[in-house]
C-alpha cells in the first residue's frame, strides 16, 4: 500500500528567520522518522518522494478507511452538539453514540452496555489495573486482612497480587511496574516458553496466590503475532475462582492486535475485561473497554470525576466524532474479518515465500513462527542474517519500505535488542537483525515485490560496506 499523504509525518527545518508557513515550497530540508533526512527538496516534492514509498506497520498503526473518515467527517459537521443536551445537535450526537457502541459490542460478541469508550488502550488498560487495586481493598475486611491468608509475616495487611506475562505492551508491563515500586501491589512476571512463545497456562495457576485479584494476558503479541491461550486460561481460572474463599481473580486481556485480524469473541473467550484500540483496525486514536457486566457482575472504578458520562465510569464529555469513526470501522470488521483475514495471511505467507526466494533459507530466520503456536495473519518478524544487518540499519538504507524493528513505541532503543523476542526465545544476535513487517488490508503482491527488492538492495549495500 502507498503511503498515504495525510499519514505523513516530517519536520520542516525553515532558513533561520523564517516561519515553517514561510517556506511551503521553497528549498528545505527535512526529518521524517527520526532517521530519514531529505534535503533540496520543496515540500511538494517531499511528498512525491514519500508516495514512492510502501508501508509495511500496520502492526503500530493503520490509517483510517474512508467510510471511517467520512463518518468522522459527518459526526464534526452535523453532531457538534454536547451529547447530553435535548436539542437536534446533542441528540443526533447521542445517537451517534449509542449506535457506535452498539456496533463496537457487535465486533466482540458483547453487549451494549458492556462498552465503555476510552481515549484509547492506554488508558483502558490503567483503568483495569486502578480497578483491580481498588477492588481487593474494598472487598476484605480488616479481620481477613489480618488473618494467615491475608498478612504478610509482618502482620501487616498483603497486598494485592497481580499476574501479567513477560511479553506484555508497556501500558501493561509499566503500570504494573510503577504498582510494585509504589508498594500498592505485588507483581509476577510469569515467562512465555522459549519454544512457542506462548504463555503457558499452567504457569500462571501456579502463579495465583490466595491474595491475586488480577491476571493480565494480551490476546496477541505485537511484535511476534503469537496467539496466547486466553479461553484455556479463563476456563481454569473460573474453576480456580469456584474453590476460593475470597474476591475472584478477575481476568483481563489486551486485544489490541486481534481485532481486525482474527476472531474476538468475548463469550468464547470469558474474560472480564478487554481493551479495544481503534487506530490498529483503522478507526482513529480512540479505544474502548469491554467489562462484563461493569458495576455489576464486574467492578469498575473510575480513575476521575466528572459529570456523570459512560455511567460515571469514565466522565468528560464523548468525543462524538471520533466514537462515530470507531463505531464505523467495527461495522467494516463485522461485515468484512472473513475477507480481512484471507488477503492478509494469503499476503504474509507470498511476503515470507519472497524472502526466502530472494535470501535463500539458511539468510532468514522467521522470529514469528514457533512449533505448536498460532498466529496473526499480518505479521511477519523476520531477521536477515549477517554481520551488520541490524534491522534499524537495513530500514535506513531502505528507499522504499516503511516499517519497524518491534514497536513503535520503543523506535528509541537503538541496535538493542527487542526484549519481547528475547524473552520469546530470539538468540540475541538474531534479535539484533529483526524486522518487524506488517501487512495491511490494501498490501498488493506488487507491493511485497518491491519491498523484497527494496531490502535486497538494502542489504547488498551494507554488505559491500562491511
Amino acid at each position: 500500500m502507498r503511503q498515504p499523504k495525510s499519514d505523513i509525518r516530517c519536520t520542516l527545518h525553515p532558513a533561520p528567520g523564517k516561519r515553517e508557513a514561510d517556506v511551503m515550497g521553497e528549498e528545505v530540508g527535512f526529518s521524517c522518522d527520526g532517521h530519514h533526512a531529505f534535503g533540496g527538496h520543496s515540500l511538494w516534492q517531499y511528498y512525491e518522494l514519500q508516495e514512492e514509498r510502501i508501508y509495511m506497520d500496520y502492526n503500530a498503526t493503520t490509517p483510517m478507511e474512508p467510510e471511517v473518515i467520512q463518518a468522522v467527517t459527518e459526526a464534526l459537521q452535523e453532531a457538534w452538539g454536547n451529547p447530553s443536551s435535548s436539542y437536534l445537535p446533542g441528540r443526533k450526537a447521542r445517537s451517534i453514540i449509542n449506535q457506535s457502541r452498539e456496533s463496537v459490542a457487535q465486533m466482540v460478541a458483547g453487549r451494549a452496555e458492556d462498552i465503555i469508550f476510552m481515549s484509547g488502550g492506554t488508558e483502558a488498560n490503567n483503568l483495569v489495573f486502578h480497578t483491580a487495586v481498588k477492588h481487593y481493598w474494598e472487598g476484605r475486611g480488616a479481620a481477613e486482612m489480618n488473618g494467615p491468608e491475608g498478612s504478610h509475616h509482618n502482620g501487616k495487611p498483603a497486598l494485592p497480587h497481580i499476574i501479567i506475562s513477560n511479553v506484555e505492551h508497556d501500558s501493561i508491563r509499566l503500570t504494573v511496574e510503577n504498582l510494585s515500586r509504589e508498594g500498592r501491589a505485588d507483581v509476577t512476571v510469569v515467562p512465555v516458553s522459549k519454544v512457542t512463545a506462548c504463555v503457558e497456562v499452567e504457569d500462571v495457576m501456579a502463579a495465583i496466590r490466595p491474595t491475586t485479584c488480577l491476571i493480565s494476558v494480551m490476546l496477541a503479541n505485537n511484535e511476534t503475532g503469537v496467539l496466547m491461550p486466553i479461553r484455556e486460561l479463563c476456563q481454569r481460572v473460573r474453576s480456580a475462582n469456584k474453590q476460593r474463599p475470597g474476591p475472584r481473580v478477575l481476568v483481563h486481556t489486551d486485544a489490541a492486535q486481534a481485532i481486525g485480524k482474527v476472531r474476538v469473541d468475548v463469550q468464547d473467550l470469558g474474560v472480564d475485561y478487554l481493551t479495544i484500540v481503534g487506530h490498529k483496525f483503522y478507526a482513529p486514536r480512540i479505544g474502548a473497554l469491554y467489562v462484563n457486566g461493569p458495576g455489576t457482575t464486574t467492578p469498575v472504578f473510575p480513575m476521575f470525576f466528572g459529570g456523570g458520562q459512560e455511567r460515571n465510569f469514565r466522565p468528560g464529555t464523548e468525543n462524538t466524532p471520533m466514537i462515530a469513526g470507531l463505531g464505523k470501522a467495527a461495522e467494516l470488521v463485522c461485515s468484512n474479518l472473513p475477507e480481512y483475514q484471507t488477503h492478509l495471511r494469503e499476503t504474509r505467507l507470498y511476503l515470507e515465500q519472497r524472502l526466502q526466494d530472494v535470501f535463500g533459507r539458511d539468510k532468514v530466520r522467521f522470529n514469528s513462527h514457533f512449533p505448536g503456536s498460532d498466529t496473526l495473519p499480518n505479521t511477519c518478524n523476520v531477521s536477515i542474517l549477517g554481520p551488520g544487518l541490524q534491522g534499524r540499519k537495513v530500514l535506513s538504507n531502505c528507499k522504499k519500505l516503511l516499517a519497524s524493528v518491534g514497536a513503535a513505541c520503543h523506535s528509541d532503543r537503538g541496535d538493542r535488542p527487542s526484549r519481547i523476542l528475547l524473552n520469546s526465545g530470539v538468540p540475541a544476535e538474531v534479535a539484533a537483525n529483526a524486522l518487524r513487517l506488517s501487512v495491511g488490508r490494501g498490501t498488493t503482491r506488487g507491493d511485497v515485490d518491491q519491498v523484497v527488492q527494496d531490502l535486497k538492495e538494502a542489504v547488498q549495500q551494507l554488505e559491500r560496506g562491511s
